[in-house]
């Protein structure tokens, strides 16, 4: 939704709102939140972070709970919102309504930001012009042998090295969250609000985070096959978006020379997608699959 504005004249607005839904985090939500508490913030204006426990069975909601002191200590304000019904979609919608930024940070639970982003992505989104932003994203090393592999080659395909992939972390201005309402209910929110914006509008700032791959074979087929039924859905229900795709081509001559410095990272990329071609059902459930 569009920022919210209410709240008497006198009231300090927060400079930025930063949504964090969280579905069964509790092994990271808690270092999530230590990371944002860390960052460096010379703006007068402080930020706000807001975590959506949605649908969680453990314990998230304590643990983001137990760091509101924290933040507090720091002059900064930790909301925690506690939603007995899953589904990301809703969990950010019910985040905006909560937020008082104008500025939106949207991140999920097993990012890792570095001590820079927030005030790189608060300069890049500072203006009037409808601007979308992200970090520079470095891959978390992967625990299992196929997510190795696959994530050699998924670090360097067209995609994940120009433009501005935005995974795991997405901020937008308040020009640009104009240009949505609620958030549709949609697979892919990511791509849904990167192709709202054309190319130019979108910024990478150099400061970094970390972002996870799935682990493991299976649930690299399912998160590559949902990936793709997202941007199916998108390319079906939002036609009109699909111009503000910059997608480079992933000509056969590089995937020719990748297969060749590096043939395991090559088969079990390619053999994902394959799987993916090979096995319709889709999981529309809100998992990470770790």
């Amino acid at each position: 939704m569009p920022p919210n504005t209410s709240g008497s004249s006198t009231e300090t607005l927060p400079a930025l709102s930063i949504l964090i839904p969280a579905s069964n985090e509790e092994a990271l939500i808690g270092t999530c939140l230590q990371k944002v508490l860390q960052s460096e913030w010379p703006y007068p204006a402080p930020f706000e972070v807001i975590v959506i426990s949605n649908g969680s069975r453990d314990r998230t909601t304590a643990v983001a709970l137990d760091a509101v002191g924290s933040f507090a200590a720091k002059g900064l304000e930790l909301g925690v919102l506690d939603r007995k019904e899953g589904g990301k979609l809703g969990a950010l919608n019910a985040g905006d309504k909560a937020a008082r930024g104008a500025i939106r940070i949207y991140l999920d639970a097993d990012v890792e930001i570095s001590k820079h982003l927030l005030s790189d992505l608060y300069t890049a989104l500072n203006t009037a012009e409808p601007r979308y932003a992200s970090g520079t994203l470095y891959l978390v090393e992967p625990k299992t042998w196929a997510t190795r592999a696959y994530a050699r080659i998924y670090a360097k395909v067209p995609f994940m090295k120009h433009g501005v992939p935005g995974a795991g972390l997405f901020a937008v201005n308040a020009a640009g969250r104009m240009r949505w309402g609620r958030f549709p209910d949609i697979i892919s929110d990511d791509t849904f609000v990167r192709l709202s914006f054309r190319p130019e509008e979108r910024v990478s700032v150099k400061a970094a985070y970390t972002w996870p791959l799935v682990e493991g074979w299976s649930n690299l087929v399912r998160v590559r096959r949902r990936q793709n039924a997202g941007v199916d859905e998108i390319r079906h229900l939002y036609p009109e978006l699909m111009s503000n795709d910059d997608k480079p081509m992933f000509p056969m001559r590089k995937k020719v020379q990748l297969a060749f410095k590096d043939p395991l990272g090559f088969a079990v990329y390619a053999g994902v997608a394959l799987a993916v071609k090979l096995t319709r059902p889709i999981d529309t459930g809100w998992s990470r699959g770790r």
